[in-house]
């Protein structure tokens, strides 16, 4: 489809990374590569420069102490701050979602993040563990919202964002709405991986990252059916 390689980040899997949200990495190259597109992946540690002309960034999951270093590492760094100049796809999961706002808490202290998203985190009165779901902003173009979520923070949204979803289940922000996205950046509360669980909003990161309107498509019968039985299980969850 193209001559130019398609370039993934994974932002410093060294530290952000506990909860298998590489998949995320993964996904999206696998589905670029079956449109033909040439790929490129580069997996970049905390202790390396952060290349700013890359197409996708992608940031996971982690714990308090990796999160906390990983947002100062960042801001140090620079290069993600240059990359969203430019026009780059940031997306954001769990404590990558919340390091993207302006502060969030970190064993008990309140961190500076990088101001790339207008949100605040701070920490809830009880953990969130267990299924999300919600109603994607129809914005987006793109089908409900499934994930795990095992977080301890609360994420309030300032007039600058937009929620991704509407809650239907699970916590995500608030109870109410989950994750938030801007221009190119979008952060997830969702796990499991969220790409792998939501097709969907790979691609959408990836008409972001190519500007194709309409990517070609691809046989997603299995993903399709394994997500109407987790949405038929979790309605279920609910009215019980």
């Amino acid at each position: 489809m193209s001559t130019e390689s398609l370039r993934i980040v994974w932002i410093y899997p060294d530290l952000l990374s506990t909860y298998g949200d590489r998949g995320n990495m993964l996904i999206l190259a696998r589905r670029a590569q079956l449109r033909g597109m040439p790929v490129e992946v580069l997996e970049v540690r905390s202790d390396q420069r952060l290349p700013a002309t890359a197409d996708i960034y992608l940031i996971g999951g982690g714990e308090d102490g990796p999160q906390a270093l990983g947002a100062q590492r960042l801001m140090a760094d620079g290069g993600l701050h240059r990359a969203v100049a430019q026009g780059s796809v940031v997306f954001g999961v769990c404590a990558g979602y919340q390091l993207l706002g302006t502060s969030f808490f970190a064993k008990g202290t309140r961190c500076a993040g990088l101001e790339l998203l207008d949100i605040a985190s701070d920490r809830g009165p009880t953990r969130a563990v267990g299924e999300l779901a919600g109603e994607v902003d129809a914005r987006l173009g793109i089908p409900y919202l499934t994930g795990f979520e095992n977080h301890g923070g609360r994420t309030h949204l300032g007039p600058g964002v937009s929620p991704l979803a509407r809650v239907t289940a699970g916590v995500g922000n608030d109870g109410a709405t989950e994750g938030a996205w801007r221009g190119k950046l979008l952060g997830t509360y969702s796990h499991g991986p969220a790409l792998a669980r939501n097709p969907a909003l790979a691609d959408l990161l990836l008409r972001w990252a190519t500007g194709i309107h309409q990517l070609p498509a691809l046989d997603d019968t299995w993903a399709e059916r394994l997500r109407s039985e987790r949405r038929a299980a979790v309605a279920a969850a609910v009215r019980a």
